[in-house]
């Protein structure tokens, strides 16, 4: 599979179910929101963060990787081929499916070991500037 390495550092966010979605989370060509009935869920770059807000729910140094090609609802084992290596290696994730593709979240400090263990299971990168 073609991956590519967004550039951006995330955050991932959990506030309040009853949050309006804030504005802040929308400033940026890549985001996820997700409200469910326990939380309302933000992944962001990092930079889109207001400065003057404490967040008690954040996690930080996220990199992104986005499987490049448009997947087809048909195919199977695309987070799996992905994930399980990780896994192996001990490197968490974080996942998020669009209805076009795949991103994964990884700690910023593992990118490199992440690379190195997809490369070895067949996959390659671009990184995007």
């Amino acid at each position: 599979m073609q991956l590519k390495i967004l550039d951006s550092t995330f955050s991932v966010l959990k506030l309040p179910t009853t949050v309006t979605i804030p504005l802040w989370a929308l400033n940026s060509e890549i985001f996820s929101i997700t409200r469910t009935d326990e939380e309302l869920s933000i992944v962001c770059p990092t930079e889109c963060l207001p400065t003057n807000q404490v967040f008690n729910n954040i996690e930080k140094d996220w990199r992104c990787i986005k499987v490049e090609d448009v997947l087809d609802f048909s195919l199977t084992g695309i987070l799996s081929s992905l994930a399980n290596p990780l896994a192996e290696n001990k490197i968490s994730i974080f996942a998020i499916s669009t209805f076009n593709t795949d991103y994964l979240l990884v700690k910023n400090h593992s990118i490199e070991k992440t690379k190195i263990i997809l490369e070895r299971d067949g996959h390659s990168f671009n990184i995007i500037k």
